[in-house]
């Protein structure tokens, strides 16, 4: 029984950290090997880190890297569990929309956490009430509780990467839909799909 409980136990722990090391943006640091047609954006963006941060973590004086170059990539700052909240508002909030769209909402909750006029955290942005309702609609009726696709979790990614660069937007709602007067008045940075975009 008790040789039982060891094989269970350090099977736990192997399968806990086989996990841990299939999420990109894990906390511990990861290596990366350039491949043939890679950059140091395209890397960034399957990481979730930025342009600079790779730069200067790996000590890089240009933009110039080669096949079989390995990187560092450094902690991006956002737990795991915080990027799978943001891929899953992602998804509910931008299925069906462009891309660009996607990665558009994840800047939102970025530039939001970044932002004094907001919490300071990705699970208190996404979880905010104001006046009895959450500030996204996906938390008010459970859809974000549905998992995220790949392409919600590449668009997180790639705001991830994009951070402090882009127009500053702390807003986004669909014109045809939006009933509130004062979203209209808020400054519009972009549109994507059906999608607008302000601050």
């Amino acid at each position: 029984m008790k040789n039982l409980k060891k094989i269970t136990l350090a099977f736990t722990l192997t399968a806990s950290l086989a996990m841990t090391a299939f999420i990109p943006n894990a906390d511990a640091a990861t290596q990366h090997t350039v491949k043939s047609g890679e950059t140091l954006w395209k890397i960034a963006s399957k990481y979730g880190v930025t342009f600079n941060q790779l730069k200067t973590t790996n000590k890089l004086s240009s933009n110039t890297i080669y096949p079989g170059q390995k990187f560092t990539i450094p902690n991006t700052g956002v737990s795991a569990s915080d990027i799978d909240l943001m891929a899953r508002l992602v998804h509910a909030e931008a299925k069906g929309e462009p891309y660009a769209g996607k990665v558009a909402v994840a800047t939102v909750i970025l530039n939001r956490v970044a932002s004094k006029d907001f919490p300071n955290t990705v699970s208190a942005v996404v979880h905010e009430k104001a006046n009895g309702h959450y500030a996204f609609t996906p938390v008010q009726n459970g859809e974000i509780n549905k998992p995220a696709d790949a392409e919600a979790k590449r668009a997180v990614n790639e705001a991830l990467a994009f951070r402090g660069q882009g127009s500053g937007s702390l807003f986004f709602y669909n014109p045809k839909t939006a009933k509130s007067d004062w979203i209209f008045s808020r400054q519009v940075t972009v549109t994507i799909g059906n999608h607008r975009f302000a601050k």
